[in-house]
């Protein structure tokens, strides 16, 4: 069977073509990973991941005023990866329950382990 490449490097590149994702499920990772380029967005989601909280106790949490906090906040419910709920006046966030959020978690405690060892 001839090679549909341009080039023939006897690599095994061709195996793949058939089984490569979409890029529109490239471009889902692709906004999941978009929540990551902001280290404080990071702080806020890995807190929620371990409590629920509202937007004034996180922003004193995180060293942010409110408005930041919100702005973030935003992001990663539109990203899925929170959820809300709503007390009288207080809107309580904590980490969605979805496999994203939470492989995203785990992702991130590892890698802070990995880079920030504790010193012996």
């Amino acid at each position: 069977m001839p090679s549909m490449l341009p080039h023939d490097h006897g690599q095994i590149i061709e195996r793949y073509a058939d089984h490569m994702p979409k890029t529109e499920e490239f471009q889902i990772v692709s906004d999941l990973f978009k929540q990551l380029c902001d280290g404080s967005r990071i702080r806020i989601f890995w807190l929620l991941c371990h409590c629920e909280e509202c937007v004034m106790n996180l922003a004193a949490l995180v060293g942010m005023s409110s408005p930041a906090v919100s702005h973030h906040l935003r992001q990663l419910k539109a990203g899925g990866l929170i959820v809300s709920r709503r007390e009288g006046k207080e809107v309580y966030y904590r980490a969605s329950d979805s496999e994203q959020a939470q492989l995203l978690h785990r992702m991130i405690e590892k890698m802070v382990e990995i880079s920030c060892p504790t010193e012996p």
